[in-house]
């Protein structure tokens, strides 16, 4: 049964007690908070008494937080990260609203970045801001309001939208062709080949693709395309890297591709939601943008005029 809300610490209480656990020790949080040393000790003294139970061991004119005081801080932290990301969504603008998103890295910078500045003059009252996620997290605790996604249509509740497919073609730098010339799939074979930590069946499909059987060796592996990048242009060794996202390499010469055309993959990137916010406007208004944008994932990302 929930605690009925009257009998629910205030928000002086646990804001004091959070910033004492985090800082490590009632001067540094009144620092933090702005507040005098006292009177930080006496907010921690009514909470520990609303909650009967005591949260800090006195040793020698310091607090110790027990474990139980440690676990509470962890709660307690995510719950007021919570309540500023609302307060800050409600001030930075009553007439739009902020949108939270989470991206990939490589897609973010290469390929959502450039064609951002089009949404926002489409939408001046909305504003987004931007975090990094590699892997599938919890809406509540993180606090964003959607997510770009790469794999399947998985993600427990909540909702999704397939943008597009993924293509990989084989690249790598000019100089390393010249040196290792390759003229069939099968010479790729006895070469460093990079692979992506979330794609490690990419080479195999590839090598089945253009029918070499076998197992696949293994190279190097990277947990980002923008580091992996850089590698083949200096010469590494031949990466699979979606078409989209090396295209302005294969544009200027910095790679060139090894061999044969790109290979479809089987997982394709998402935009994903929770349930509770499916009707939130920003997000009703990036969705339908995005959805207009990845109907040409290869196109030019166009500034607005």
């Amino acid at each position: 049964m929930a605690t009925p809300r009257r009998l629910l610490p205030s928000i002086s209480l646990l804001t004091a007690f959070e910033a004492v656990v985090r800082t490590g020790s009632t001067l540094a949080a009144a620092r933090d908070l702005d507040l005098s040393q006292g009177a930080v000790s006496r907010l921690i003294q009514a909470l520990e008494g609303q909650l009967g139970v005591p949260l800090f061991l006195r040793e020698r004119r310091r607090l110790v937080p027990t474990d139980p005081a440690l676990a509470y801080a962890r709660e307690v932290g995510k719950a007021l990260d919570l309540i500023s990301r609302g307060s800050m969504r409600v001030r930075s603008n009553a007439g739009g609203g902020t949108l939270s998103l989470a991206i990939l890295p490589t897609f973010g910078t290469r390929w959502l970045a450039p064609r951002l500045p089009r949404f926002l003059a489409a939408h001046p009252g909305i504003t987004i801001n931007l975090g990094t996620r590699l892997k599938p997290f919890d809406f509540a605790e993180e606090g964003f309001d959607a997510a770009i996604h790469f794999g399947g249509d998985d993600w427990a509740g909540g909702g999704a939208i397939r943008l597009f497919d993924e293509r990989l073609v084989a690249c790598c730098a000019p100089s390393f062709l010249s040196a290792q010339p390759i003229s069939r799939a099968r010479d790729l074979v006895g070469l460093q080949l990079l692979q992506l930590e979330s794609r490690p069946d990419a080479w195999a499909r590839w090598f089945a693709h253009h029918g070499v059987p076998g197992p696949v060796p293994q190279g190097m592996v990277f947990d980002q395309f923008a580091p992996m990048i850089q590698a083949v242009i200096h010469g590494l060794g031949v990466a699979l890297l979606p078409e989209f996202l090396a295209k302005p390499e294969l544009a200027d010469g910095r790679l060139v591709r090894a061999f044969g055309e790109p290979v479809a993959g089987t997982e394709g990137y998402y935009l994903v939601w929770p349930a509770t916010g499916a009707s939130y406007p920003p997000l009703l208004a990036f969705r339908d943008w995005l959805i207009a944008e990845a109907a040409d994932p290869d196109g030019e990302a166009m500034l607005p005029r």
